[in-house]
Parts: C-alpha cells; sequence; structure tokens
C-alpha cells in the first residue's frame, strides 16, 4: 500500500510564498512522474505542474515563473515552491504520483490535499 501525504500549506499574505511537500511511503519500487494539481470549489481538478523521474518539468501558464516544481527521488518527496502568491491562489493543492509499487503494479496515487490560503 502506497500512502502520499502532502504538508506546507497554509495561510501567507498575497505577495508570500510558500513550498509544499509530497511525501511518498509504503511499498515503493520507483516513482515515475509527480505532479501537483489545484481544485477550487465547484471546479475541476487542473494540473498545475509535473515532474518526470529525470527531472523534465512542465508548468500550468498561471504557474510558470511564479511556481517551481523540484523532487528527491531517494526520499521519494516531491515539492512545490510557490513565489509571489495571489489570493487567487487560495485552494486546496492536491499532489499526485505515477509509481511501480514493490509488487510491480503501475499505479496512479493521491494525496489528501492541503489548502492554501492567500489573504489579500
Amino acid at each position: 500500500q502506497v500512502q502520499l501525504v502532502e504538508s506546507g500549506g497554509g495561510l501567507v499574505q498575497a505577495g508570500g510564498s510558500l513550498r509544499l511537500t509530497c511525501a511518498a511511503s509504503g511499498s515503493i519500487f520507483s516513482i515515475n512522474a509527480m505532479a501537483w494539481y489545484r481544485q477550487a470549489p465547484g471546479k475541476q481538478r487542473e494540473l498545475v505542474a509535473r515532474i518526470t523521474r529525470g527531472g523534465s518539468t512542465n508548468y500550468a501558464d498561471s504557474a510558470k515563473g511564479r511556481f517551481s516544481i523540484s523532487r528527491d527521488n531517494a526520499k521519494n518527496t516531491g515539492y512545490l515552491q510557490m513565489n509571489s502568491l495571489k489570493p487567487e491562489y487560495t485552494v486546496v493543492y492536491y499532489c499526485s504520483a505515477d509509481l511501480w509499487t514493490a509488487g510491480r503494479v503501475r499505479d496512479d496515487c493521491w494525496g489528501q490535499g492541503t489548502q492554501v490560503t492567500v489573504s489579500s
């Protein structure tokens, strides 16, 4: 069984920064891509940023130049550095991982989400 646990969300003033962390644990063989999504109430979940095992990244247009995704393969952990935050970034952020379990089963896992609130 694999778990993804996000942390680092919270309340920050506009213009401030937060660093989200996604820690994967359990029966993991290897993690392919890791990604961060955001979901506002009543809306679909949308991709914020994605990073492959080799470090290739892609970002939503709204995240380019403002957010930075990274990962530590040895720790099975991903990060999302968010700078120059705006009130409209007040949503729940979810981590996902495309991975191979120890039993060599490919799986797509999600964390429980972490709330980010940006005050004006």
